[in-house]
């Protein structure tokens, strides 16, 4: 069996920045098992396989595989697969192609806004399918501090405090004081289990709001090595759990609030995540994920 894939850049405007992916068309005769050994093949943050819709008012059903296992929902997957589709499938009105992709996820239907333009790196944008609950507490900072390398007096800043978030994933989220103590952040093994995985925390996101980009409102970086990503270049999903921490900590007001969120920048794949935030009556309403994405190569894989 041959099926043809395409290998995009997520959340950059050129290529070979941002994050990664692969997506494998016309995947519907692949087992589970021979998907889980693709993605490990292409051993990227993750891999998409893209099949008919089950529903004719959707444009594909897609699932998505790390390297070890198969997850509901990730944003810069849905962001790739989205402006893929579009760019494949859709036709040129007046030079111009503007389309709503519908994905069927595991984790539900994900509605992605497509932007394409002659000569501009394609823009994509989704509602987050769950916007985050509250937020519970992660621990001693000590034992963090641990954890990721660092020592207690550079986990923190202002008010902000380490907190899990659950919502489509689950994420633990580490304020770190500056970009030297970014720069510094590691996985410690002995400490990560104990103080992550038997939280049933799928990765750890620091952050900072030290920026090197002038546009940036916070700098990040995310790491998974309880599946088979030791860091990754951009977060999509991650950030929108992010959104309920800045929501929280920054005390914002009813309205609509965006931030930029640069990543990648210590693996040299410099990201950058648009994340919206909708605040109505106190309360977190909707999370919007948007980015660029480039097309950099596609092939034939045989099966």
């Amino acid at each position: 069996m041959a099926l043809t894939y395409h290998v995009l850049d997520v959340f950059t405007e050129r290529a070979f920045g941002g994050n990664p992916l692969a997506v494998v068309l016309d995947a519907d005769r692949l087992t589970v098992p021979e998907m889980q050994a693709i993605a490990r093949e292409f051993n990227l943050s993750e891999t998409v396989f893209v099949m008919a819709a089950t529903s004719p008012g959707h444009t594909a059903k897609v699932r998505i595989f790390t390297p070890v296992s198969e997850i509901p929902f990730a944003g810069h997957p849905t962001l790739g697969t989205a402006a893929l589709l579009a760019e494949l499938r859709m036709p040129v009105v007046n030079g111009e192609r503007d389309a709503i992709i519908a994905l069927e996820e595991e984790i539900g239907s994900v509605r992605v806004g497509v932007r394409l333009r002659a000569g501009a790196a394609a823009f994509a944008e989704f509602d987050a399918p769950k916007v985050p609950g509250d937020p519970e507490p992660l621990g001693e900072e000590d034992e963090l501090a641990a954890a990721i390398g660092l020592i207690a007096s550079e986990v923190s800043f202002e008010n902000h405090k380490p907190m899990i978030v659950r919502d489509a994933n689950v994420f633990a989220y580490v304020p770190v004081a500056n970009l030297d103590a970014m720069a510094k952040v590691r996985v410690t093994p002995s400490h990560w289990a104990r103080v992550f995985t038997d939280r049933g925390v799928l990765g750890v996101y620091m952050y900072t709001r030290q920026c090197v980009r002038s546009q940036a409102s916070f700098h990040a970086r995310l790491f998974a090595p309880d599946f088979g990503i030791p860091e990754d270049p951009a977060t999509g999903s991650a950030a929108i759990g992010f959104a309920r921490v800045i929501k929280d900590f920054d005390a914002l007001p009813d309205g609509s609030h965006r931030r930029t969120v640069e990543q990648g920048m210590e693996m040299g794949r410099p990201s950058l995540i648009s994340l919206v935030l909708g605040i109505h009556r106190g309360k977190l309403d909707s999370v919007r994920i948007g980015g660029h994405v480039v097309r950099v190569a596609e092939g034939t894989l045989r099966v």
